[in-house]
């Protein structure tokens, strides 16, 4: 939901401060509101990408530079391989998503691909909007939005998507087409690869779902977005496409809950010492002080998605704090959140021996005794 527009203008005004005077934001994509829902927990991110922090910039400027992103190599390789399927016409891709996800349906013999070319982000929008109306108005064919832009509102401001393809299925409903250059592997892929192509998909639904709201009061009944999206891969190791359903409900939950904590996200920024700012021209003594000021949630699963991680590994490693070792362990180890203290208690040295957690540590340093005792024999 937009902010109100004193309140909105407030908070955009405070998080100007914090980005630092004259610098522009960057602006939210798909990729970094798909990253906030891996990590809900941290206010880090939340407030860096809620104040449009070039996160990269600042990672170089705190000596902690970042590896994130794909290479050249693999971008070109992709781009590629979605020029291949989206030949002909998108025939390639139509047929991928009536096999996979509308049996029920005509073949795509004569698919609608409208020009959805405009000037800027905001013209664009609404051209993919238009056409979503007019496909909506004439059920009963198909239609391939190609690069189609979407926004989404994220702390009262819009944030730009574009994801690879949206299809309108004659009966109305509309599907996200996600294309990727990772491998189906014997029709499956790597499950962290496809929990963030999911994630990301979620982003694009939450923002379709936003259109199909506005239609409705035009349009009966309301345009149905599909919570089953298509990812579209090489199979195994040529380059020929083969497409897998997903279903990204959960994603899709766990990102709007994500989001709705973003509009909020005036209460990180009122915790934070007044002054503070995150400009990676700052000194940097000044620029690390700011950044600790705000609580992180480290996880070994932000170096694939966070252009900070080696930053705050670095700061979770010198605080021995559990988190460094995975979100399983952490879970395990219940109100244990330093390895000092998981060690303490494993010795007997510390922790209430009632907790499993601190009972199964004792128990575990137990057998380990043992067994080195019985190799020592």
């Amino acid at each position: 939901m937009p902010l109100p527009r004193t309140r909105g203008t407030a908070l955009r005004q405070r998080l100007a401060e914090l980005r630092g005077p004259e610098v522009p934001a960057k602006a939210l994509d798909a990729r970094a509101l798909a990253a906030l829902a891996a990590n809900p927990g941290c206010a880090r991110r939340a407030i860096l990408d809620g104040a449009g922090v070039n996160k990269a910039a600042l990672a170089s400027a705190l000596g902690a530079p970042s590896a994130f992103g794909q290479s050249q190599f693999a971008l070109t390789r992709g781009n590629a391989f979605e020029a291949k399927v989206k030949a002909d016409g998108g025939a390639e891709l139509l047929r991928l998503v009536h096999d996979k996800l509308d049996r029920s349906a005509e073949p795509p013999a004569d698919a609608r691909v409208p020009d959805l070319t405009a000037a800027g982000p905001r013209g664009r929008t609404a051209r993919t909007e238009l056409e979503l109306r007019e496909a909506a108005a004439h059920p009963g064919a198909w239609t391939l939005l190609d690069h189609p832009m979407l926004a989404l509102d994220v702390a009262g401001s819009p944030a730009f998507l574009e994801p690879d393809a949206v299809v309108v299925h004659p009966d109305g409903s509309w599907t996200v087409v996600e294309i990727k250059s990772f491998p189906l592997l014997d029709g499956s892929a790597v499950p962290a690869k496809v929990g963030a192509a999911a994630r990301q998909a979620a982003v694009y639904v939450l923002a379709l779902e936003e259109v199909a709201a506005r239609l409705g009061a035009e349009v009966a009944p309301a345009p149905r977005v599909r919570h089953r999206v298509l990812l579209v891969c090489p199979r195994d190791f040529s380059n020929l496409p083969a497409a897998s359903a997903v279903d990204i409900r959960k994603q899709r939950a766990v990102t709007a809950r994500q989001l709705a904590r973003l509009t909020r996200i005036e209460d990180i920024a009122g915790a934070l010492p007044e002054g503070t700012c995150f400009s990676p021209e700052l000194p940097a003594e000044e620029l690390t002080a700011a950044v600790e000021s705000v609580p992180a949630t480290y996880a070994p699963e932000c170096l694939s998605a966070c252009e900070l991680a080696f930053h705050c590994r670095a700061r979770s490693r010198q605080e021995g704090a559990v988190t460094s070792l995975g979100r399983p362990v952490r879970a395990e180890l219940g109100g244990l959140t330093t390895v000092e203290d998981v060690l303490a208690a494993a010795r007997g040295e510390a922790g209430d021996p009632d907790d499993p957690a601190v009972a199964a540590l004792r128990r575990a340093a137990a057998l380990r005794a043992e067994a080195l005792e019985a190799a020592c024999r």
